[in-house]
C-alpha cells in the first residue's frame, strides 16, 4: 500500500451519487477492494473524470449490454411473471 494512504483493510467504500441535479438521485454505498478502487481511480484520472462518473458509465453501460441480451431479457421477463402471479394470489 502507497506512503501515505491508510489501510482500509480488504474493501474501500466509495459513495456514489449522480451528477445530474435536475434528475432524482440515489445515494449508495459500495464496498471496492483496494486494486480495484486503484484501477478506477487511474482510469478517472486519465480520462479527466471523477471516479462516480466513471462508476455511473460503466454501470449504465452494463445495463445496455444486458437489456440487449436476448436470454438476459426472457429470464427477466419469466421473472417478472412469476411475481406478478405471486402478487396476485397475495392479493385474493
Amino acid at each position: 500500500m502507497p506512503a501515505g494512504r491508510p489501510d482500509h483493510s480488504e474493501h474501500r467504500q466509495v459513495l456514489t451519487r449522480s451528477r445530474y441535479h435536475d434528475l432524482m438521485t440515489r445515494q449508495t454505498t459500495v464496498r471496492i477492494p483496494d486494486e480495484l478502487a486503484d484501477q478506477a481511480e487511474a482510469v478517472a484520472r486519465v480520462r479527466g473524470v471523477s471516479v462516480n462518473a466513471l462508476i455511473l458509465e460503466s454501470l449504465a453501460s452494463e445495463i445496455e449490454r444486458v437489456r440487449s441480451d436476448a436470454d438476459f431479457t426472457e429470464r427477466a421477463r419469466r421473472l417478472l411473471e412469476r411475481d406478478k402471479e405471486l402478487i396476485e394470489r397475495l392479493a385474493r
